[in-house]
């Protein structure tokens, strides 16, 4: 009985320590360089450089889009030229704004290694950077990103908000996926969404997946309910899930309906 229990106990701190070890790796993905016919900005931060994906160069109005943990935002860039630039879906006004699709460290030609802490000061960094060259700067955050994109919006005045899958926070469905190790404790970057919701007073716009599998109803459910200053738009979009919700003709229809909204 002894050396059972023993065997157990070894196992626990065993994977335990490969969670802590290894964790990063189930967090973020690094893409790959892909070529691509778009131009390239890079910003700089803390001695690091990364880049981001530029559309629509030279407008008065800025949209920074923090992508999915895996997400390769050269493949995304091509659905927002069409849906938010070229095909007008609502406004002319669409034309106006620029785009930055942003590759975290890492990431394609970026510089450094992702962390939550690294991603949230090159963010910051950004939109400050923007703010000086942009009348009005407007926030898009998918899965991962959507922990960046509400940082932002908690210490910064964006002028709209869109979080697209959202979580309340990573340790909440770490937490639901390791039940038996506390991920409080083990786990390094947290990307706490849920408590930073006091923080934001800008209009939001919450477009979840009706059958999205990795980030439950639950945990995007927690987040709506803590955005307490401004009750969020919020849109379930029929048959999607989480991987290819932007697939649905809806989610690019509502993020354009939103920005344009008074």
């Amino acid at each position: 009985m002894n050396r059972i229990l023993i065997l157990v106990i070894v196992i626990y701190v065993g994977l335990g320590l490969m969670l802590y070890l290894m964790q990063r790796s189930f967090i973020y993905f690094p893409t790959e360089v892909v070529e691509h016919r778009f131009d390239e900005v890079i910003f700089e931060n803390d001695d690091v450089s990364t880049t981001s994906i530029l559309l629509n160069k030279g407008q008065d109005k800025a949209i920074i889009y923090f992508g999915g943990n895996a997400e390769n935002v050269a493949f995304t860039a091509p659905e927002f030229e069409q849906a938010l630039l070229e095909t007008e879906l609502l406004e002319p006004e669409l034309s106006a704004y620029s785009v930055y699709l942003v590759n975290y460290r890492g990431y394609a030609s970026s510089e450094g290694s992702p962390s939550e802490a690294a991603l949230l000061s090159d963010a910051l960094a950004m939109y400050d950077s923007l703010a000086l060259t942009h009348e009005s700067v407007f926030v898009i955050g998918r899965s991962l990103g959507s922990g960046v994109a509400s940082y932002i919006a908690s210490e910064r005045p964006v002028k709209k908000l869109v979080l697209v899958t959202p979580f309340d926070s990573i340790q909440s469905i770490a937490q639901k996926q390791f039940p038996f190790y506390p991920m409080s404790i083990l786990l390094k970057d947290k990307f706490n969404s849920v408590a930073r919701a006091g923080n934001i007073y800008c209009d939001t716009l919450i477009l979840g997946a009706e059958y999205d599998k990795i980030v439950r109803r639950i945990h995007t459910d927690k987040l709506i309910q803590a955005l307490v200053n401004r009750a969020p738009e919020v849109i379930f979009i029929q048959g999607a899930g989480h991987n290819d919700i932007s697939q649905h003709a809806t989610y690019y229809q509502s993020i354009s309906a939103f920005l344009h909204s008074h």
